[in-house]
C-alpha cells in the first residue's frame, strides 16, 4: 500500500474533483496508549469470561488480546476524518456499513500506537455516498505495522457529487464471500449481556445510540442497540474458538442486536478461509441477520473445526 505521508498516495482517476481534493487534504495521527486492563476490558466486552483466563487474567502464560481488539486503537482516528465536504452532509444519516481488519503482527497486550487515517475510497451512490476510510496502526517506538483496518460509511443524502460509483476489488475487504450450499461446518451461539452494550462503550465507542433509551428512539430503535463493532468481535471469537488464529477479517453490517439477545454464528470452511454470511451471524429471538458477505482468512489453512 502507498505511502499515508504522499498527498496522492489513493488517487484514483475516476474520482470527481470534489474527492480528490478531500483524498489530498493532511489527516493528523492519533496515538492511543494501552495497558493489559484495556485488553482484558475489551475481551470482557465481546463475552471473554472469568473461565477464559487467557482472555481475563493478565498473569495467564497465554494471556492474550482477541483479534478483533484491532479496531479499537484505529477507531478514534477513523472517526475523526472528516466527512462535512460531501453535500448535504448530516452525521445522523451516517451508517457503519462495513469493516475490515487486517492482522499484520503478533498484538501486543500495552504499549504505545500510532494511528495514520487517510480517504480510500468514495463513491456517489446517487441519494447516498459510500466512503472507505483506511487506517494503518504502527507502534510507535518500532514503526512496526500492526494492524490496518478499512472502514466503509454509508451517509444517506450526501450522493450527487459525481465521480466513481463502483468500488475497485480490494481482495479480502470487499469479497462477498457467498455461503455454500449445505450445512454449516460449526455453530456456535451465544447470548449477549443486557449489560453488554454498556460494557463494550468503555473500550473508546461512546455513541449515544448504545446507551440512552430516548437517544436509540429517536433513532427509530425500541431500546439502546449493541455496537456493530461488538457483534463483529463476538463472532470473531466464534471463529477462533472453532478453527483457530486468523489475520483478517470482514464483516458487512445488516442488521442491529438489542443486548440480551442470543447470537448464532453459523460457519463454512471454504479453503483458507472461514465464510460466516447471510443467515450466519444472527439474532436467535428475531431471526434477523447481523453480519452478512463476512469471512476471516485462517492463519493455517489446514485447520478443522473443533468440536
Amino acid at each position: 500500500m502507498s505511502k499515508f505521508s504522499s498527498p496522492n498516495a489513493f488517487a484514483d482517476q475516476e474520482d470527481s474533483q470534489l474527492v480528490a481534493d478531500a483524498k489530498k487534504a493532511p489527516v493528523d495521527p492519533v496515538e492511543y496508549s494501552f495497558t493489559e486492563r484495556d485488553v482484558i476490558l475489551y475481551n470482557l466486552g465481546i463475552g471473554a469470561t472469568e473461565k477464559e483466563l487467557q482472555w481475563t487474567y493478565e498473569g495467564d502464560d497465554e494471556f492474550t488480546a482477541l483479534p478483533t481488539f484491532g479496531v479499537i486503537p484505529q477507531f478514534a482516528a477513523s472517526s475523526g476524518v472528516p466527512l462535512d465536504w460531501l453535500p448535504n452532509f448530516n452525521p445522523a444519516k451516517l451508517l457503519h456499513g462495513e469493516q475490515y481488519l487486517s492482522i499484520k503482527a503478533p498484538i501486543p497486550t500495552s504499549g504505545e500506537l500510532i494511528n495514520e487515517a487517510r480517504l480510500l475510497e468514495v463513491l456517489d451512490k446517487g441519494k447516498a455516498a459510500a466512503v472507505t476510510i483506511v487506517v494503518e496502526t504502527r507502534d510507535k517506538n518500532t514503526g512496526q505495522v500492526i494492524f490496518e483496518n478499512q472502514s466503509t460509511v454509508f451517509i444517506r443524502g450526501a450522493g450527487g457529487f459525481g465521480g466513481k460509483r463502483t468500488g475497485n476489488d480490494r481482495g479480502a475487504a470487499t469479497a462477498p464471500n457467498a455461503p455454500p450450499k449445505r450445512s454449516p461446518d460449526a455453530v456456535i451461539e451465544e447470548k449477549t449481556s443486557p449489560s453488554q452494550a454498556a460494557l463494550y462503550r468503555l473500550s473508546g465507542d461512546f455513541n449515544p445510540l448504545h446507551i440512552l433509551p430516548e437517544f436509540a428512539a429517536v433513532g427509530g430503535f425500541d431500546q439502546p442497540i449493541l455496537h456493530g463493532l461488538c457483534s463483529m468481535g463476538i463472532a470473531g471469537k466464534h471463529v477462533l474458538k472453532k478453527f483457530g488464529p486468523y489475520s483478517d477479517i470482514k464483516v458487512r453490517f445488516a442488521g442491529v442486536v438489542y443486548p440480551g439477545e442470543t447470537i448464532v454464528t453459523e460457519m463454512w470452511k471454504e479453503g483458507g478461509k472461514v465464510v460466516f454470511d447471510d443467515l450466519a451471524a444472527k439474532v436467535k429471538e428475531r431471526e434477523t441477520t447481523v453480519l452478512a458477505a463476512a469471512a476471516a482468512t485462517l492463519v493455517s489453512e489446514n485447520a478443522k473445526a473443533k468440536l
